[in-house]
């Protein structure tokens, strides 16, 4: 079945969000965000797939084009995939998150089996504890003096629509859930055909070998669970990996594809 290209903006609770559907006739893939990303980053891997695919994006709340909400909090970020799906009418879909939208991606997977087609992680979603009290008033501290030169960003699309209050908040609320007492339940609870795309190095904000030590996270996850696998680990770091590697990311989405046992049109 052939479904209509479709662009525009979609009502959900006290907001509205930005939302780009291909159409088309094949595997519908909707694609979870970075943090304070937009649905363009995507573009690259959206171009490398092709036509042969139905691909949905869209803005989270306050991001890009989409509106402002009283809630940014992580669970919303998953309700919103539902939405979106729903929306669209799409009954089963193969998730792609990157950072912020792995975590996304791998939690709506891992509660949502029978609609899942499976999930392809790109440098995100790796169980480890980072997060620490101190590390929590840091980010405070740093967002609120970020706060002097976001209104100047705003209007270029940039930053999102967030105080620095909620930006620091939505971040610290991640670190706890990166937690493997946390995140760890989750990926065991995958049932789906999973597989990670990791970047190297360090990313903004990151330290010395920070980022490369979360990242080993992974290890204990596809260890414990054979639905998940490493698919690559390029040499982009977390913020250019989506630019420079995006043909990683799509070789991940049809891996997935291919081992999809619920029927999806090929």
């Amino acid at each position: 079945m052939t479904h209509a290209k479709w662009t525009g903006m979609m009502p959900v609770d006290d907001t509205a969000l930005a939302v780009t559907d291909t159409g088309g006739p094949g595997i519908p893939v909707v694609y979870c965000n970075g943090q304070f990303a937009t649905q363009g980053y995507w573009r690259r891997v959206i171009a490398d797939l092709g036509t042969g695919w139905r691909h949905i994006t869209y803005d989270m709340r306050a991001r890009g084009k989409s509106k402002r909400s009283a809630d940014y909090s992580f669970e919303t970020a998953i309700r919103d995939v539902d939405a979106v799906l729903a929306a669209r009418g799409v009954p089963r879909a193969l998730v792609v998150g990157w950072s912020y939208g792995a975590f996304v991606a791998a939690h709506w997977a891992s509660r949502n089996p029978d609609r899942c087609v499976g999930a392809v992680l790109v440098d995100g979603a790796q169980p480890y504890d980072w997060m620490t009290e101190e590390m929590a008033l840091g980010m405070r501290k740093l967002f609120k003096r970020l706060n002097l030169f976001m209104p100047l960003l705003r209007p270029t699309g940039l930053t999102p629509r967030m105080s620095a209050v909620q930006m620091a908040e939505i971040n610290i609320e991640l670190g706890w859930l990166a937690r493997v007492s946390e995140l760890g339940p989750v990926m065991d609870n995958v049932t789906v055909p999973t597989r990670y795309v990791l970047a190297s190095g360090s990313s903004f904000g990151s330290k010395g070998d920070g980022q490369e030590r979360i990242r080993t996270g992974v290890d204990a996850v596809v260890a414990s669970n054979p639905n998940i696998k490493i698919s690559a680990k390029v040499p982009s770091n977390h913020g250019s990996i989506l630019k420079r590697d995006f043909r990683a990311v799509a070789a991940a989405v049809r891996e997935v594809a291919a081992l999809d046992r619920g029927g999806n049109p090929r």
